[in-house]
C-alpha cells in the first residue's frame, strides 16, 4: 500500500500566514475531499504537496518510485493538439521508447556489442517500469471515457470549449494511472455525464486521491474523509459531505460551550483572587492564582464571514409567470432545440438541466431578449419583474471600481453604498478594487448583489453557484428557498437543485423531458423510466420495489399471450405510479433529515404515501394474477 505523508507543513506570504502545522497522510483506496472557503489556501496547499511551490516548513514524502497524477486548473498548454499533450503526460516513456529504437538500429550494425546490449536491457527495462507496453491502449481508454473521439486527436487544443479542455487536464492526469491523484476542482465545466463518470472512475480508482471541490454532491458520492482548511489549521473527518458538515456542527458547538464554560471559570477564578487577595484566604487565592496561570486556555472560537442576504418579499404576478411556445434556436447549422414548450406557474423553482451544448443558456438568452428567433413565442404574465443572472456576468464593467458600479447602477450615496457591499463582504479598501480585477467568486458575489437589489419575482439563472465557495452557496439556497417568487435555473450543481427546485426540466437531444420534483426524484424516475424502456425491448425485467420482486414464481414474460393490450397498457400505468411514489418518499427521507424543523409535517406527507403505495402495490399484484 502507497503512502503519501505530510507532515507540518508551513507557509506564508510575507506577514500573512496561509496555513501552518499541516499533518496527514493519504493512502492507497483514501478519496479525500479538501474543503474550505474561497482564499483558505487549499489550491497552495496542493502546490506544495506537488512541490511546485515550496512550504516554509514540514515535509511531504512517498515510496520511491511513485507517480503523482495532478489536475492543474489553468488552460496554458505548451501543445498544439490533443495527441500533443498526451505525449507530454507519457514523454519519459517516449524517451525510452525512442531510445530503444535508436539502441536496435546500432545494435542491428553492432550484434556482439555487450554494452549496447545492456544499454537496451536497461532502457526496455524502464519503458516497461512505466507502462510503456500499454501507453497507447490506456490513453485511448481514457480519452474515450471523456468523450472524445479518435478525430478530437488531432484538433487544435485552442478550439476545445472550457469543459472539455477539463477534460483534457483530467486526461492528463488520469492517463499514467498514477499512485496519488491531486485534483483541483475536477468538477467545474462538466455536465452531468460526465460528472457521473468522473464519479464513477475515481471511486474504482486504487490510488490515494486528494481533490479540491465545492461540489458537494459529488463529495457525498466520491469522498472517503474530508480535510477543513480553515482559520490556518486543518481537521479531518471521515466520510462524505453530509457526515462531514453534520460531525463538523457538533464538535464546533460542544467547543463553544467549553470555551464558554472556561472563560465562567476564569471570570470566577478572577473575582475570588481579587476579593481575598490580600484577606484572610489569601493563601487560597495565591493556590488559585498559579492554577489559572497554569491553565491551557482554550482560543476564542472564530467564525468566518460569510455572505448574508435574503431577497425582500417580491411583488405579488399573475399566475401564470411564463409561456414559450415552439421554442428553437440554432448554432450555425446545427438545431439546439425544436419545438419546445414550457410553461412555469407563480411560486415554482424550475430547474433546467441537460448536456454542455444543448442549448439551455441559449433558452435563457431567448428569455431575456438577449436571443431572438422567428419561430419561438415567449410570454410573461402580469406584472412579472424579472431578475437574470448571466455566468459570463457581461452586465458589469471591468474599467469601473465596485463601489461605483454599485453607485452608478442605483445611485448610492458613498456611505449607504459601502454599508451594503458590506454584507456582500466587499469590505474597506476592497470597495475601490477594479471590477476586472475581482476573482470569479467576487464577481458573482457582486452580481448576486445587484439581483437583490433589483427587487425582482421572477429569477432567470445561468449557473449561480459557479465560482462560490460552500459557505457561500448554502447562503444562496436559503435565499431561495425563502424566495417566494418564481424561478428558472441553469445549474449543474446537483446537491444546489436538490435543495431548491420543485421541477426538473431536461433539455437532450432537442427537446424537453418534464419531472415533477427535485433533482433526486428526477434521477429515480429517470432510473424506472430506463428500465421500464428496456423491459418492453425485451432486454430485462425492472425491479420495481421489493415486495414485487418477491412475488412468488413470476414467470420470465411476466404478460401472457392472451393478455390484451389494455392490460398491458393498465399495469404499465400502475408500475409507473409506484416508481414515481417510491421516489417521492425517498425524497421526503431526504428532506426530514436536512430540515428536522419540518419533520412533522413531512412525517404526515411521508406516510399518507406509503398508504397509497401499499394500496398500488396490492393492486398490482391483483392485476399480475388476472394476467
Amino acid at each position: 500500500m502507497a503512502v503519501l505523508k505530510v507532515n507540518g507543513l508551513t507557509k506564508s506570504f510575507g506577514i500573512h500566514t496561509v496555513f501552518e502545522d499541516v499533518s496527514f497522510d493519504l493512502r492507497s483506496g483514501k478519496r479525500i475531499g479538501l474543503v474550505g472557503a474561497n482564499g483558505a489556501g487549499k489550491t497552495t496547499l496542493l502546490k506544495c504537496i506537488m512541490g511546485t511551490e515550496e512550504a516554509d516548513k514540514g515535509w511531504v514524502k512517498t515510496d520511491n518510485g511513485a507517480i503523482i497524477g495532478y489536475l492543474r486548473q489553468d488552460f496554458n498548454y505548451d501543445s498544439v493538439t490533443l495527441r500533443d499533450e498526451m505525449k507530454i503526460a507519457w514523454k519519459d516513456v517516449l524517451f525510452y521508447k525512442n531510445k530503444m529504437e535508436t539502441l536496435a538500429k546500432e545494435l542491428e550494425e553492432n550484434k556482439n556489442d555487450t554494452e549496447l546490449i545492456s544499454q537496451y536491457g536497461q532502457a526496455e527495462a524502464r519503458f516497461e517500469f512505466f507502462g510503456g507496453y500499454d501507453y497507447e491502449v490506456t490513453t485511448r481508454k481514457i480519452l474515450q471515457g471523456l468523450g472524445f473521439t479518435e478525430e478530437d486527436w488531432d484538433r487544435n487544443i485552442e478550439d476545445f470549449s472550457g469543459g472539455q479542455k477539463v477534460r483534457i487536464n483530467l486526461a492528463a492526469a488520469f492517463v499514467r494511472h498514477p499512485d496519488f491523484l491531486l485534483l483541483d476542482e475536477p468538477t467545474n465545466h462538466l455536465d452531468m455525464n460526465m460528472l457521473e463518470w468522473l464519479e464513477e472512475y475515481l471511486t474504482s480508482y486504487g490510488g490515494g486521491i486528494l481533490m479540491i471541490s465545492h461540489d458537494r454532491y459529488f463529495l457525498d458520492a466520491a469522498a472517503t474523509d474530508i480535510i477543513d482548511l480553515e482559520n490556518k489549521k486543518i481537521r479531518l473527518f471521515k466520510g462524505g459531505y453530509t457526515r462531514y458538515l453534520k460531525t463538523k456542527q457538533e464538535q464546533d458547538k460542544a467547543y463553544e460551550k467549553a470555551y464558554e464554560k472556561q472563560q465562567e471559570h476564569i471570570a470566577e477564578t478572577e473575582e475570588y483572587i481579587r476579593r481575598y487577595k490580600a484577606g484572610i484566604k489569601s493563601k487560597q487565592a495565591r493556590g488559585r492564582e498559579s492554577q489559572l496561570k497554569r491553565l491551557e486556555r482554550l482560543e476564542k472560537p472564530t467564525h468566518l464571514d460569510t455572505l448574508q442576504f435574503h431577497f425582500p418579499k417580491p411583488p405579488e404576478s399573475s399566475e401564470k409567470v411564463l409561456d414559450i411556445l415552439h421554442g428553437e434556436a440554432s448554432y450555425g447549422e446545427k438545431t439546439l432545440f425544436n419545438d419546445v414548450e414550457i410553461h412555469i406557474k407563480r411560486g415554482e423553482t424550475v430547474g433546467l438541466i441537460g448536456p454542455n451544448g444543448v442549448g439551455k443558456t441559449t433558452l435563457l438568452k431567448e428569455i431575456m431578449g438577449e436571443k431572438i428567433s422567428n419561430k419561438t413565442f415567449i410570454r410573461f404574465g402580469n406584472n412579472v419583474k424579472i431578475g437574470y443572472y448571466s455566468q459570463e456576468q457581461e452586465k458589469l464593467h471591468d474599467h469601473l471600481t465596485v463601489i461605483d458600479e454599485l453607485r452608478n447602477a442605483f445611485n448610492f450615496g458613498e456611505k449607504e453604498a459601502r454599508n451594503i457591499l458590506g454584507m456582500f463582504l466587499f469590505r474597506g479598501d476592497d470597495v475601490f478594487k477594479q471590477v476586472g480585477l475581482l476573482s470569479g467568486g467576487e464577481k458573482a458575489r457582486l452580481s448576486l448583489l445587484f439581483l437583490f437589489l433589483r427587487n425582482p419575482n421572477f429569477l432567470v439563472l445561468d449557473e449561480p453557484t459557479n465560482h462560490l465557495d460552500i459557505p457561500t452557496r448554502e447562503m444562496v439556497e436559503e435565499a431561495l428557498m425563502a424566495f417566494g417568487g418564481t424561478a428558472i435555473i441553469v445549474s449543474h450543481d446537483r446537491y444546489f437543485l436538490d435543495k431548491v427546485t420543485t421541477r426538473i426540466l431536461e433539455l437532450q437531444e432537442g427537446k424537453i423531458t418534464e419531472y415533477q420534483g427535485n433533482y433526486t426524484y428526477y434521477k429515480e424516475k429517470k432510473k424506472d423510466l430506463e428500465a421500464f424502456e428496456k423491459d418492453r425491448n425485451g432486454e430485462t425485467i425492472p425491479v420495481i420495489s421489493k415486495e414485487i420482486k418477491e412475488v412468488k414464481e413470476k414467470p420470465k414474460n411476466k404478460y401472457k399471450t392472451e393478455t390484451t393490450r389494455a392490460d398491458v397498457e393498465k399495469a404499465e400505468k400502475v408500475e409507473m405510479e409506484i416508481a414515481r411514489l417510491e421516489a417521492t418518499m425517498k425524497m421526503y427521507t431526504l428532506q426530514m433529515n436536512e430540515e428536522p424543523e419540518r419533520y412533522e409535517e413531512l412525517m404526515t406527507i411521508y406516510k399518507e404515501t406509503e398508504e397509497k403505495l401499499q394500496t398500488l402495490y396490492e393492486r398490482w399484484d391483483k392485476i399480475m394474477e388476472n394476467m
